[in-house]
Formats: structure tokens, sequence, C-alpha cells
């Protein structure tokens, strides 16, 4: 049956615009992306995905950046899904510390400045040496809560109904990605997500969720995602 010819101008003409609007990233808010693999998926959707597929990876690295009344904070963790972990803890003046989390039991290592600066025993006594933390090791215990993705997984997860698309270039990891942000109270938030192979989130900037910032609320924090399912042993220090 053919169409008028009427009708079949105007539906060539609103499937070009519908083109053209999706390759100058125009397409409407929250509307489907027709580009694999997230066809006829809205930006939440697509957020959501990223969320469980990242989530139920077996091992994942992390690379987290923020911010502190102490200086910059990195760190760089290897964990995987049985809760086994390595952290690599660096906090500017106030120093680096070594983490490592394996049957349950936790181990730090940390240099001079970082003994200091947590106001723990004298650091000439400590320092290079693996040790139980104390309860009031603050380091520490940020080092392990970097342990578990869902520290920051955790946070994105209400807020993704708020995810509005973007087209942006190939993030730094070379892996081409969808950014995808929305917005919350706290502010913007951002989440690139890879368009080849599995859709793992690839970088996460979130207005809060990093250390205190000395006026009780958390600081901006990024976290960058990577080496998902790769073989990962976490061996226990020796004292």
């Amino acid at each position: 049956m053919r169409l008028p010819a009427r009708a079949s101008a105007a539906t060539l003409s609103a499937a070009t615009a519908l083109a053209l609007a999706t390759a100058c990233g125009m397409l409407p808010d929250g509307a489907p992306d027709t580009t694999a693999p997230y066809a006829r998926l809205t930006a939440p959707e697509v957020a959501d995905k990223a969320l469980a597929t990242t989530r139920a990876a077996k091992s994942v690295r992390m690379t987290v950046q923020a911010a502190s009344p102490e200086g910059p904070v990195e760190a760089f963790v290897a964990t995987d899904i049985r809760g086994e972990c390595t952290v690599t803890l660096s906090m500017g003046a106030a120093g680096t510390m070594e983490l490592v989390r394996t049957g349950g039991t936790v181990r730090v290592r940390s240099d001079a400045a970082m003994l200091r600066s947590a106001s723990t025993a004298p650091a000439e006594n400590l320092a290079g040496h693996w040790v139980s933390p104390t309860a009031a090791d603050r380091h520490a215990k940020l080092a392990e809560r970097y342990c578990d993705r869902e520290t920051f997984l955790g946070l994105l997860a209400p807020k993704t109904g708020t995810a509005r698309r973007e087209r942006t270039p190939t993030p730094g990891s070379g892996t081409p990605a969808l950014t995808v942000t929305g917005g919350s109270r706290d502010g913007k938030w951002t989440a690139d997500i890879a368009t080849e192979g599995r859709p793992y989130l690839l970088r996460l900037h979130l207005p809060r969720g990093g250390t205190e910032d000395g006026t009780g609320r958390t600081a901006p924090v990024t976290v960058e995602f990577s080496a998902f399912d790769q073989p990962f042993k976490v061996n226990a220090p020796k004292p």
C-alpha cells in the first residue's frame, strides 16, 4: 500500500530533522539514544545500566581524586567483589599511606608525615611498618572507605533520574564513551559510560562524596574506573 505523496514527504522531513538533531546533539533531554549499544534507552536508563554493570564487575581499579584541608587527595584502589582491596592514599603534606584488606583483616603502612598528621605513636617507630590501624586513625578509615565501589556508585544511584545526555570527545581512557550529566541540590554530576564493549562506568564526578572539607560536608570527588574483571589477588603483608 503506497502512502499519499504528501504523507511520504512529511515522514521524510521528520526523519531528516531527527537525524540532523541527533548529529548535532540536539535531541530533547531524556529522549531515547539511537546510537548502539543504547538504542531506545533514555539517559536515566543508560545511567542505571552503567551502574548495574559496574557493580557486577568481579574486580575493578579506581583512581580517586578529591581535596581536603590537608591538601589534594589521590587514591589508587584495586578491589574485587569479595571485598579484597589494596589502596595507596596520598594527602598532600599529610603524607602517604598504603592499606591492604584481605580475609577481613586490615593492615596499613604509613610514611612519617602521615603518622605525624594522624597524631599516632612516634613516627620513627612505625614509619614503613605494617600495623593494624587504630580506631582513631581517620586516614585509614578514609582509605578503607575507598575500598568499596559502592561508596561512589551509591551516591550516584538516587540521582540517575536527572540524567541528560551530552555529546563529548572520547575520555582520557581512550574508550569511546557517552557522557550523561544531571543535577541535585548539591550540584552537577557527570558520568562517562563506555559505548564499546560492556557499558561500564568509566569516569564519575560528584559534587559531594570525597573527604570532609572542614565544614562538615564532603568535598567534590572524581573517580576513574578501569581494569574491569581483570585477575586480582591480595597478599597479606608481613608485620
